[in-house]
This record gives structure tokens, sequence and C-alpha cells, in this order.
């Protein structure tokens, strides 16, 4: 398997030895059970030194998995593969996303007793229910229920509590029941990387994550592991969401990013001349509309222009809208309160590249990308803009990053 499958970028490329350990693990994954592994070929990685071996989150949108390759590699080889599909069930079943609100060492531990005794070989030390005399096959939000006589939920700030000595050398010390549970409930992947997940409104991570089901359903021929499959075709079923929701929690998404500076405000952290932050509030959107034969479709381009630009309006935005087929026809820059329907008449094939090498060019760089399109047509192996493809009813999605939203869904 070519080292180009996993994807990391180039600056924290793994060393020869870290890198065979991990694709090998992604094979074996892929062999014993392919939808788990096209799964997480769709991941975005990225490379981070820490106590964990591997971690997954949510990160503007975009479905993460964090390697630690040093600590991956200390790992027999099946509870690598273990570790891996633990992962992907924490996304499959949302944990980052839903435990908003919940004390942290509580919500940590009720998901890893949720799914963990549904994955072979996982390391020993990991949380099962048996450690806290409860049983398997309960969701989370029941284990939250069970677990509150084993933690103080009475400070949502902190971790868990517990008065367990520890000696000088670093070693949890023995004690009453209160230091034995916490130290059950030690999970063995990162997830202080769900704070992350905080920047994503739930709606755009369900959808994000429904897209990575379908391509990997599409990929693994139909072919899921049992204890899953339930929740799979909730995944696949057609959301209840409605399109202009997602539009617009993408588009309050990506105006977000970015922070600049301002001696308006007294920094928190420091009492004498040192400006503080703020939140940029301008949306700088690059909008690109696909006006090849293929997607001449006058009534759905007009639903869709109305709504973008009924949420611009709502914002200091300003939008570059981009007119392509094969090469770009149009450019057509505006304020949110100079925002105008109009519709572009093309024709000729679909190529969907010179939009994004454009982006690359902008100044400022756009926030975000929505491309509406039918997605037949060459595009980017990958794009480090967050991107919205919005597909017409019979389209697809022209790549396996970005979120797919189609204007057909109700």
């Amino acid at each position: 398997m070519s080292a180009e499958l996993l994807k990391f970028p180039e600056k924290t490329r793994l060393s020869d030895e870290p890198q065979r350990t991990l694709e090998n693990a992604v094979v074996r994954l892929l062999k014993s059970k392919p939808f788990y592994g096209h799964l997480l070929l769709c991941f975005r990685r990225r490379i981070a030194v820490g106590q964990y071996a591997v971690g997954v989150t949510v990160a503007n949108g975009t479905p993460v998995l964090l390697v630690d390759p040093d600590r991956f590699t200390q790992y027999p080889a099946d509870e690598q593969q273990a570790l891996l599909e633990h992962g992907i069930k924490h996304l499959l079943h949302l944990h980052p996303i839903r435990g908003r609100g919940v004390h942290r060492l509580t919500w940590d531990t009720a998901t890893d007793l949720a799914i963990n005794p549904f994955i072979d070989n996982m390391p020993i030390e990991a949380p099962c229910p048996t450690k806290f005399r409860l049983e398997d096959g309960l969701a989370a939000e029941d284990y939250v229920r069970l677990l509150s006589p084993f933690f103080d939920t009475g400070n949502l700030d902190g971790d868990g509590i517990g008065n367990a000595s520890q000696d000088t050398g670093g070693h949890v010390g023995t004690g009453d029941e209160e230091s034995s549970s916490q130290h059950a409930a030690s999970p063995v992947d990162d997830h202080s990387i769900w704070s992350e997940a905080d920047s994503t409104p739930e709606c755009l991570a369900e959808q994000a994550v429904r897209d990575l089901v379908r391509e990997a359903h599409r990929k693994a021929h139909g072919e899921v592991p049992e204890d899953i499959k339930e929740v799979v075709q909730g995944w696949l079923a057609p959301p209840s969401i409605p399109w202009q929701q997602v539009l617009q929690q993408f588009i309050g998404t990506a105006g977000r990013i970015g922070r600049q500076s301002t001696w308006q405000r007294q920094h928190r952290r420091f009492q004498y001349n040192t400006p503080g932050t703020r939140k940029r509030r301008r949306l700088n959107l690059l909008v690109a509309v696909d006006v090849s034969e293929s997607t001449d479709e006058g009534p759905l381009r007009e639903s869709f222009a109305r709504e973008l630009l009924q949420i611009a309006r709502g914002r200091d935005s300003l939008i570059t809208v981009i007119y392509a087929h094969s090469r770009i026809r149009r450019i057509d820059q505006f304020r949110s309160s100079q925002a105008a329907v109009e519709v572009f008449h093309g024709g000729g094939f679909t190529d969907l590249r010179p939009v994004f090498a454009y982006a690359r060019e902008m100044h400022p760089l756009p926030a975000a990308i929505i491309y509406l399109t039918d997605g037949y047509g060459p595009a980017p192996e990958e794009m480090e803009f967050p991107t919205l493809w919005v597909l017409t009813p019979e389209g697809q999605k022209p790549g396996e990053w970005g979120v797919e939203l189609r204007l057909s869904d109700v």
C-alpha cells in the first residue's frame, strides 16, 4: 500500500518505521472490516505528540484523526487495530459533539463504556462496564446517569475528583473507591481534542459524518459490521434537516475562523499596554457556481442564491462569486448590502480545479468555499479550505474531502 494513502501533510510526514506500522494497521482493518478501513481513509490526519496514541474529533466541520506515531507503535498489532476502530465508533456515535454540557470525566468514561465491549482486543487498561459493575450495551447517556455515584459532578469545569495519594515517583497510590474508579475511567485515546468540535454546530457535524458513512458504505459494497448496522442505516437514511439550515450553519462556522488584535479591550492575562483580541466579524466567502450544461437548472440556482444572500445580508460579508465550467467565465465581488440574485447561463464541460486554484491566490484568503455543482468533473485531491459541496439532485461528491449538501434533501 502506498504511503500516499494516509495523506499526512508533507511537513509532518512520518518516518519510515512508524509510517509502515500505521499503514499495516489500516491494511488489516481494510481486510477484516472494509467499512471501517474506508471510513478511516476519509479522515483528515494530523500528527500530535502527547499522552495518547490516537484520537478523533471534528474540527471546522471536518473529521480528524490524530496519531502519535511513537506511542502507536508501542501497541501490539491487534490492539492498534482496536484503537483505530475505537476512534471510528466515537465518531459514528457523535460522541465528541453529544456531550456538550456534561461533566467531562463522566462523559469521557460513559462513551468508552458504550463502545468498548463490542471491540475485540482493546488494551487491558481500557474502561469497560465490568470495572464499574455495570451491564454492557447501554447508550452513553445511560452510563452518565449510572456513573454519577462514582464521580462528583458538582463542578463542571474539572476533569473529575478523587483523594488518591500520589508518591514522588508519579504512581497512583491505593486508597478508597473514588481513586479506584477514577483510575478505571482513564481513557486509552485522546478525548481532550473533542473540545475542537465546539466550533462545529451539531447539524453540520452530522452532515460531515453522513458524507463519510455514505462513501465508506459504497466502497465497502454494503458490507458493514453487525454491531453497527443499525447505526449505519440511520446515517444512510435521508436527513431530516432542511438544506437551508445546513447552509446557514456552515456559513456561521466559517465566519468564526480567525482573530484580530484590538486596543479597545485589555488583554485578560496582562495588565498594561497589551492589546486584547476579538473575533473577526467580516465573513470572506467564496461561492462558485458551475455553469456547465449539466447544471443549467434555473429554479435550482435561484433557490440556492436567494437562501445564500438572505444569510449573507444578516452580517458584514464580502462575497466573491465565480461562474465557471472548464474555466472561469466571470467573477463578481460585493458586500452583503450590495447583494443581488443573478442567474448566469454558460455551457461546456466541468472542471472544478480552476476555482480552487483561484482561491489560493485570493487576498485575503476565503474563510470557506461553497461550490454549487453536479460534481461531475476533476477536482483537487485535497483542499485546505473548508468546503461545502452543494450538489444537484443527481450529482455526486467529486472528492473525499468537504461536506456534501444536496438541494433535494428535505
